[in-house]
């Protein structure tokens, strides 16, 4: 490993950052200048699943505010605790996942902001916690097919010692191969397994969802808190 992996820590700001790229994405702005991501991964649940996903999601991501009002969070471990509080209720499949995921993205570091090679290990941590849960492999269309290649990719650019923006940019786009991978995929897990070959042609909103919030958390780590770009999601 090269030592550089070490030093290599994300800014200060990182996680406020990171989260409030997160909200505004996926809410949308105060102003109402763009629509929320929820809009369009709950038009793509409603094409292959039961079309409550964007609503789900917008449920957990509208506590979170709360859960900053109550805790002012100062560190990463805290701000990103205040992410998975806001999802235990929320209904469907994935949302218990996604609380599970953001508390193992949470818990990577005793810092006040994370190593990029702590960030990375968050990641495998929650993928293996997913995994275990949700009994979803590689191929099987979930919010798997996105973590699996970040993490993959962002321990290697750790490895690498590379630096903290170039390293989630490199994560972001393997996150969004792995997210545009589904859509020739039949799901194998969750509700849109069920439907069979209607899933086909259509991404998988949580493996859409999964890459979003990576690419807000490269957004961050280069020192941006405003919305990412979604579109590719129907292209």
């Amino acid at each position: 490993m090269n030592d550089a992996t070490t030093t290599t820590t994300l800014p200060a700001d990182f996680a406020s950052r990171w989260v409030t790229a997160m909200l505004t994405t996926v809410l949308g702005s105060a102003a109402k200048t763009h629509h929320g991501a929820a809009d369009s991964l709950g038009e793509l649940d409603r094409q292959s699943g039961d079309g409550d996903f964007g609503t789900n999601l917008t449920s957990a991501f509208t506590r979170v505010p709360g859960e900053i009002e109550s805790t002012s969070p100062t560190t990463y471990a805290q701000w990103l605790t205040a992410v998975s509080r806001g999802f235990p209720g929320t209904g469907g499949t994935s949302g218990p996942l996604f609380g599970m995921f953001f508390r193992d993205l949470a818990r990577c570091t005793t810092a006040s902001t994370p190593a990029l090679t702590e960030l990375a290990q968050g990641l495998q941590n929650g993928l293996a916690t997913v995994q275990r849960y949700g009994k979803a492999e590689v191929g099987h269309k979930t919010m798997v097919d996105a973590i699996a290649p970040a993490a993959e990719t962002l321990a290697a650019q750790a490895d690498a010692g590379a630096d903290a923006v170039t390293a989630l940019q490199a994560a972001t786009a393997a996150a969004m191969d792995g997210a545009r991978s589904t859509r020739d995929i039949i799901a194998r897990r969750g509700r849109a397994s069920y439907v069979g070959e209607v899933s086909r042609g259509v991404l998988d909103p949580g493996a859409a969802a999964v890459a979003i919030m990576v690419a807000c958390a490269a957004a961050s780590a280069a020192s941006s808190d405003d919305a990412v770009d979604v579109s590719w999601i129907g292209s």
